[in-house]
């Protein structure tokens, strides 16, 4: 299953969207210029602009506000990712060195702090007052999920609850931001905001756990960052969480966040986990998440998008990167 066939009743429109992206980074700014670039040509899937296209499908489909909300969220989701790197010191992105990495902290922070300006800029000419102030609780809500992280980096004591919070917060606010615009955008009725919220928020869910199942089962030519990166940067994710519930005295996690983040115990939970069948546990929750993703869907019209939303997540749980 590929995202070329998934994006097929939107894919003209998501060009446009890359194209619009494509377009910041023409500024008369050398230094900021060649960044914007360099963030541009290491863009990811697409997968939330997708959504705000797709859900806004489903009713009046109107590009003159569409097309700018998805710029928008993905310049959100952008952003957030050159923050998240310059907090986690991180030195490569999707097989690149990271912005932090080349121009350094400082610079990677102003240049996040500027997508963020202009995420809000495109948000802005949406015209509606409601998905403007979606947008700017969405940005609150993923930073207090930044801030739980950082405060619990490295501590034991975290709970299924707490790691939820957080990739709600992290992760599934963005998505549910992308899929409740789009349906806001397109004049759907209210019922149907609710259906593509809730849709947005389970595949987001989803999205982030199989993420974190990747990120101990994956290569890092594959996963475009070293196996691991979490647990090294001290964040419990499920697959960790469930080798301390399954083991509650020593284990190479513990011992990996006691050290944080020394290599040999992170390589230690790497086998452990990848040797168990936490694998599949961990699997079983998040295809859970998709099938909740999928019920939402029954009440809406059945079209293309429909189909394309129904594929995003059986997607998401086979994807390898």
């Amino acid at each position: 299953m590929e995202l070329t066939s998934i994006y097929a009743p939107i894919l003209q429109d998501l060009n446009k969207v890359r194209d619009t992206l494509k377009s910041i980074s023409r500024v008369d700014f050398p230094w900021l210029a060649e960044q914007l670039g360099y963030v541009v040509r290491s863009a990811g899937k697409g997968i939330r602009p997708a959504l705000t296209l797709l859900s806004g499908k489903f009713y009046n489909y109107d590009l003159r506000y569409l097309l700018p909300m998805a710029v928008s969220v993905e310049l959100m989701h952008t952003a957030t990712l050159i923050h998240d790197d310059a907090i986690d010191n991180a030195v490569v992105r999707r097989g690149q060195p990271t912005i932090n990495k080349i121009w350094g902290d400082e610079n990677a922070i102003l240049l996040g702090d500027y997508l963020f300006a202009k995420a809000g800029e495109y948000v802005s000419d949406t015209l509606n007052p409601r998905v403007i102030k979606l947008f700017s609780q969405t940005l609150a809500t993923i930073s207090s999920g930044e801030i739980n992280q950082l405060l619990d980096a490295f501590k034991v004591e975290q709970s299924h609850e707490n790691y939820l919070q957080r990739i709600a917060r992290k992760t599934a606010s963005l998505f549910s931001l992308a899929t409740e615009s789009g349906a806001i955008l397109s004049g759907a009725p209210e019922s149907s905001v609710t259906l593509l919220r809730d849709y947005g928020y389970n595949l987001g869910v989803a999205f982030q756990i199989a993420d974190d199942i990747l990120d101990f089962i994956g290569t890092e030519e594959k996963l475009g960052k070293p196996v691991a990166s979490d647990l090294i940067q001290g964040t419990l994710t499920l697959p960790s969480l469930l080798v301390l519930e399954r083991l509650p005295g020593d284990n190479p996690v513990r011992r990996a966040l006691a050290s944080r983040g020394n290599r040999k115990y992170v390589n230690e939970a790497i086998r452990l986990i990848k040797n168990s069948p936490i694998v599949d546990e961990c699997y079983k929750i998040a295809a859970e998440y998709c099938e909740k993703a999928r019920q939402t869907l029954k009440k809406l019209p059945e079209n293309e998008s429909h189909k394309s939303l129904i594929d995003l997540t059986e997607y998401i749980l086979i994807r390898d990167k």
